[in-house]
């Protein structure tokens, strides 16, 4: 069981005060985070990429470089990278220095973005959408896969037998589909036997064990070993040393956001009966003490099958002394709780499931 953090870099006003950190403080504060997931055990950390004013973090490899020399263990990964409005040549450029620079850590997580500003920004109509990531995707798996290239296709010029340098130091950069929970992203990630990442943001939960197992269906049925391929979550969330104070650091910042988001896209009011209900096990907020996130985890684990936990924190703006220690609760004293306990329960079922 991985666990570790996600973030898009958020940089709205402070619910309290009013003051707006600047796009560089928060990038220097989200290198210092990495440093921090890495020194307390934390497996992965992801950053988002988004080009809007509410977020910092446009280009995700520059960021995870500056963080992958001063880190040794954990895995670097974008969360997502739009790929519908990206060059995969650059992507994978860009993904095999950061890969370089950190030893064989580097990943991406490709995604078909669920925020839309990239397109008009980049040249592209949403109304290839769903053609543009399906033939993008194509193009940086054969990166991925050859030193050498040909490629024909609709979205970007084509070329032939030419060389796409730096090679990651990883014989295979690991590429991931982000998904929101639709069905067809679902069964593309079994059907090119790639790891799958889940947006479980809202709801239960346990409503997604029906697509990790169409997943892995997918998977069998294109000839991969769905016992090998792993499934992650990426999932709001806030830990503090009481129930009470990470009720009271994270509710306002997260309410503020998510009513920005609900503005834009139709959602209803993001309300405290909201916030609470998804605070419940069966809920898709980790928010809480040690144990309280460490047996949603865990519970996350056994019903629906996700072998990485990536918590995205924080959600707004929120001290930078407060996150780090999020971080360090995540690490030391949340991630052995979970670890042990599904050793435990694997070792009594025999196998993972």
């Amino acid at each position: 069981m991985e666990i570790g953090i996600s973030t898009f870099v958020e940089t709205n006003p402070d619910v309290k005060t009013g003051e707006l950190i600047s796009h560089a403080q928060r990038i220097r504060d989200v290198v210092e985070e990495i440093v921090l997931a890495d020194e307390v055990g934390l497996d992965v950390y992801g950053v988002g990429e988004h080009h809007r004013a509410d977020y910092a973090a446009s280009s995700p490899a520059v960021i995870l470089a500056a963080a992958a020399s001063q880190t040794k263990r954990i895995r670097l990964t974008s969360a997502v990278t739009v790929l519908s409005s990206a060059d995969p040549v650059r992507v994978f450029q860009d993904f095999a220095t950061l890969d370089g620079i950190s030893n064989g850590r580097a990943e991406i997580m490709a995604g078909r973005g669920s925020f839309i500003e990239s397109f008009p920004l980049f040249g592209y109509d949403l109304n290839d959408y769903d053609e543009l990531f399906d033939e993008k995707l194509d193009l940086l798996l054969k990166l991925r896969d050859s030193e050498k290239v040909t490629w024909e296709g609709k979205h970007r010029p084509s070329f032939n037998n030419l060389g796409i340098y730096p090679r990651p130091v990883q014989e295979k950069l690991p590429v991931w589909i982000g998904s929101g929970g639709n069905q067809e992203s679902v069964v593309r990630a079994g059907l090119l036997g790639l790891p799958l990442v889940l947006a479980i943001i809202g709801g239960r939960p346990v409503q997604f064990a029906p697509l990790v197992e169409l997943y892995k269906k997918a998977a069998a049925h294109a000839g991969h070993d769905a016992s090998k391929l792993t499934v992650a979550s990426h999932s709001h969330g806030f830990i503090a040393d009481t129930m009470d104070e990470a009720v009271e650091k994270f509710f306002p910042p997260a309410q503020a956001v998510m009513n920005i988001l609900g503005r834009e896209r139709g959602w209803g009011h993001y309300s405290r009966a909201t916030f609470d209900a998804a605070r419940s096990l069966e809920g898709a907020l980790y928010v809480g003490d040690v144990e309280t996130v460490a047996q949603k985890i865990i519970y996350l684990r056994k019903e629906v099958g996700i072998t990485r936990f990536m918590l995205h924190t924080p959600l707004g703006t929120m001290p930078h002394n407060e996150v780090m220690r999020a971080i360090e609760l995540l690490g030391k004293e949340v991630a052995p709780i979970v670890r042990n306990e599904i050793a435990r329960w694997e070792a009594e079922n025999g196998e993972a499931r």
